[in-house]
């Protein structure tokens, strides 16, 4: 093997945490290789935000703290460095004018993740950053306690590269296609880390449910959504979710994906609840129904509940009850209009799995936080490695969130 010229920074990975810790590093004078296993430079960048690239959110940082799990207070030296209007900012002075949309969600103004990823790359390469595509960091090795030199491979042949300092930015296993696939757990591996077990998050459930197939693609809008883990709710979200042919999907069951993956690592049960009429309570729910069939008693509860469900969903419903939906309202019983507020209150359905890592949007999991400097984003273990992004065991909502984290992460890392 062959020896190679000494730079002051070697990055490992070239997406949204590697290419701001670049772009830190090498404008504080570093002389900076960047080492990307793929083709080309941003690749998730490119695809992020169905192609859009939701950069950030203008959440109070408070806020944004408090919805970083599992610990979200490692952050607060990374967002009191860099955050929000900083990386607005950097995308500005690099020719990315970006725009605020609905739930403080920014955007670049062009609305193309191309180009929030190009500007990056091309900033870090007018700062003087050296790239090597189609090449990834082997191992690394240490030198009286320190970091000495990482081993390269790949379109190369194996080579040791002498550097001061490694940031891993490998990314987590989330669109594998895009490079990131574990690498880096093994390289902090190497260096003692604790790695809490990496799991798909943002991503939809899979269910067995007898009733799939009848409701795929029924669309919810104001629903409220329980995980419940061995039959207790533990977590709650409102808003809108759809079954797909394989289970569950949409911007509540994402958010309640992750608690559902780690209870179910455990080899724990879990269910999701749903309660189609989160406005009413069971007694003003039950109160409503009697005065509804009360008026139109006469009529068969399948056509009167068109007022109540969504037409997809009133056979499943009756069938779940065991209530022929021909019956005349006038003629359900006591214990069954009881039985239907209970069901409209608690619709379950069991879930059995989560959707593939290339369908999840982040990664929970990774390297345990308290062996990380928060000042630095340096390993406590191994002096001279740094962290950055998805690769630490931090993940948030969808919204920016996440994609903040990398930004933030990475500038103090290169810093």
């Amino acid at each position: 093997m062959q020896k190679s010229p000494k730079y002051d920074v070697v990055i490992a990975g070239a997406g949204a945490a590697g290419l701001t810790a670049a772009v830190r590093a090498a404008e504080s004078s570093a002389s900076v290789l960047v080492v990307e296993k793929m083709k080309q430079a941003g690749r998730k960048i490119r695809i992020t935000g169905k192609g859009r690239c939701n950069i950030t959110n203008s959440e109070d940082l408070e806020d944004f703290i408090q919805k970083v799990l599992p610990n979200g207070k490692f952050l607060y030296p990374a967002f009191h460095e860099f955050y929000t209007w900083d990386i607005i900012t950097l995308l500005d002075e690099s020719g990315v004018t970006c725009k605020l949309e609905r739930g403080g969600r920014y955007y670049p103004e062009s609305d193309k993740a191309v180009d929030v990823a190009d500007a990056l790359l091309n900033r870090a390469k007018a700062a003087g950053v050296d790239f090597l595509f189609e090449t990834s960091v082997k191992s690394i090795r240490k030198q009286a306690g320190r970091l000495e030199s990482v081993e390269l491979m790949g379109k190369i042949a194996p080579e040791w590269i002498d550097c001061k300092k490694l940031i891993l930015c490998t990314g987590g296993k989330t669109y594998p296609g895009t490079g990131s696939t574990g690498d880096g757990y093994k390289l902090a591996g190497q260096a003692g880390h604790e790695i809490a077990k990496p799991l798909p998050a943002l991503v939809a459930l899979q269910t067995d449910s007898q009733y799939l197939s009848q409701l795929e693609g029924l669309k919810l809008k104001n629903v409220s959504a329980a995980l419940r883990i061995n039959g207790k709710a533990t977590h709650e979200e409102f808003g809108e979710m759809y079954f797909t042919d394989r289970g569950l999907d949409g911007p509540v069951v994402l958010s309640l994906s992750r608690f559902a993956a780690i209870a179910m690592g455990r080899g724990e049960t879990c269910d999701i609840s749903l309660d189609l009429k989160p406005a009413l309570d069971k007694e003003k729910l039950q109160q409503r129904l009697q005065r509804d069939m009360d008026e139109h008693g006469k009529r068969n509860i399948k056509n009167m509940f068109k007022n109540w469900l969504p037409s997809q969903m009133i056979p499943v419903f009756f069938d779940v009850l065991k209530i022929h939906s021909d019956k005349p309202a006038h003629q359900v019983s006591g214990k069954e209009r009881d039985a239907i507020c209970s069901l409209m209150k608690a619709f379950r359905f069991p879930v059995n799995g989560t959707g593939p890592w290339e369908e999840a949007v982040i990664t929970s999991g990774g390297v345990n936080t308290d062996e990380v400097n928060p000042k630095t984003m340096e390993s406590k273990l191994l002096p001279g490695l740094f962290f950055a992004g998805e690769l630490l065991n931090l993940d948030a909502p969808t919204g920016g969130y996440n994609l903040q984290i990398a930004w933030s992460t990475g500038w103090l890392a290169g810093r």
